[in-house]
């Protein structure tokens, strides 16, 4: 697939919409390769710039989608050519993609949410999508490589054999895990998926879709969560608008 690249704010995203990832997604299983698909918002690209080990995952990350239209809004204020379908968050893919999984028999393991959610989650995925083949297992695990649950959720992917693996332990402990873990996951696709399941499952309410076209989910979420997410939606963004100005000033110095 012709990648459309863009760097800027100091990280790189690939600009696919839903239709274009589930082909990515496609292509892994049938060159049976192992792809991280990841993705970049505002609080990744906060954490990339003071975490070492997440600067690691990504430059193992093959892709990295945008998850977020605020990105979206930088990329084009800088001048990308970026779309608002290359906005793309679980709230909205993960429908398309497992009504994709489920016509095309791809096996799908799920790995976090909280005991009990992503169980929940996964019946109501296959309730709608006649067919859909999805194992769960929940991510309050210790991710400690030699730990026994660790090496016990590895040998849980193994024997499932899935095509599709989606790490929903947030961020940074997602990005983590798989770093970690790389060489013996045994999949094709690795998706970054967060709260997907938690979503799905009702554990989390959903913002609503209009929100997220207009670029305000991170208020509906901050309202549901203030505790939780106060910092990520009300500090972060600050260290992400100077990095914003330091970069128009380079480009007009560049002129």
């Amino acid at each position: 697939m012709q990648k459309l690249r863009y760097k800027f704010l100091g990280i790189q995203v690939d600009a696919f919409s839903i239709s274009e990832l589930n082909s990515l997604i496609a292509e892994s299983i049938e060159r049976n390769q192992k792809w991280i698909i990841a993705n970049h918002n505002l609080h990744s690209l906060y954490i990339f710039h003071h975490d070492t080990k997440m600067r690691a995952f990504y430059t193992k990350a093959d892709y990295s989608h945008i998850d977020g239209m605020p990105l979206v809004l930088i990329g084009k204020l800088l001048g990308f050519p970026l779309k608002r379908e290359q906005r793309v968050t679980y709230a909205d893919w993960v429908w398309p993609l497992m009504a994709e999984a489920a016509e095309k028999g791809w096996r799908v393991f799920y790995l976090g949410s909280k005991p009990g959610v992503a169980e929940r989650g996964a019946r109501i995925l296959q309730e709608k999508f006649a067919g859909l083949q999805i194992a769960t297992t929940d991510g309050y695990i210790d991710i400690r490589q030699e730990s026994p649950e660790n090496l016990a959720t590895l040998a849980a992917i193994k024997a499932y054999q899935p095509h599709v693996l989606m790490v929903g332990m947030g961020m940074p402990r997602q990005e983590y895990w798989i770093l970690d873990n790389l060489e013996n996951i045994h999949t094709n696709a690795i998706l970054t998926s967060g709260a997907c399941m938690d979503y799905v499952a009702g554990a989390v309410p959903t913002p609503p879709r209009w929100m997220g076209k207009l670029g305000l989910e991170w208020f509906y979420r901050l309202w549901s969560e203030p505790k939780r997410l106060w910092k990520r939606y009300l500090l972060e963004p600050w260290f992400v608008a100077r990095l914003f100005l330091r970069e128009i000033f380079k480009n007009q110095h560049h002129k």
